[in-house]
């Protein structure tokens, strides 16, 4: 039987990628809803991947990979989803898609990149329809 993971609540992360990758998902959550999108899903897991976010306008669902940066040093975050990652988003999309999807629904790939700017100031930047399979 495999080891089981111990279950850590948020506000005892100690990793700081881990808690600020949290923030920005939660600044673009924020974002989405205020743009009119509902979320379908928040870090939907299949296996060892998941998808940060799954919103929907209408019909369009969108599966969303958000990116959060303090700096630009180690280049746009949105160049931090390679093709590799792309393609693993579209397979978990795909499952997604056949247990939760509604007939008329239409789909595609967005990316959020969240900088958080010193003294506080946070810019998000989404790109609706970022890649396609």
């Amino acid at each position: 039987m495999p080891p089981t993971r111990k279950f850590i609540p948020t506000a005892e992360w100690e990793d700081e990628r881990q808690v600020r990758g949290l923030e920005g998902e939660r600044l673009a959550l924020a974002y989405l809803t205020s743009c009119g999108y509902s979320i379908e899903a928040h870090r939907w897991k299949m296996g060892r991947h998941d998808i940060d976010l799954i919103v929907r306008r209408g019909e369009m669902v969108a599966f969303v990979e958000v990116k959060t940066r303090r700096g630009a040093s180690c280049g746009s975050p949105l160049e931090a989803i390679p093709r590799r990652k792309q393609s693993i988003i579209g397979r978990v999309a795909a499952l997604w898609a056949l247990r939760f999807g509604r007939r008329g629904d239409v789909y595609r790939f967005d990316a959020i990149a969240v900088h958080l700017h010193p003294g506080g100031r946070v810019e998000v930047e989404h790109i609706e329809d970022a890649w396609r399979m």
